[in-house]
């Protein structure tokens, strides 16, 4: 599995469903497992979550910044 494609491909599904971002949001071990259909050790969720959150960030922020200066 490609990890940073899965990390990407996640962070797009969950950032563009408002009740999916929620749902991570408050419990995004369940979420995550929920998504990917498989019960994993925390500490490979931990890695997978931690990008999602980073990926989501860094997103909105450049959204952010793009709207700022007129570019979206």
């Amino acid at each position: 599995m490609d990890i940073k494609a899965k990390i990407e491909e996640l962070a797009e599904k969950i950032k563009n469903d408002k009740d999916l971002l929620n749902k991570f949001n408050s419990n995004p071990v369940a979420t995550l497992e929920g998504l990917l259909g498989v019960d994993l050790p925390d500490a490979q969720v931990q890695q997978l979550i931690d990008g999602i959150k980073a990926k989501i960030s860094i997103d909105d922020i450049g959204d952010k910044l793009s709207g700022l200066f007129g570019k979206k």
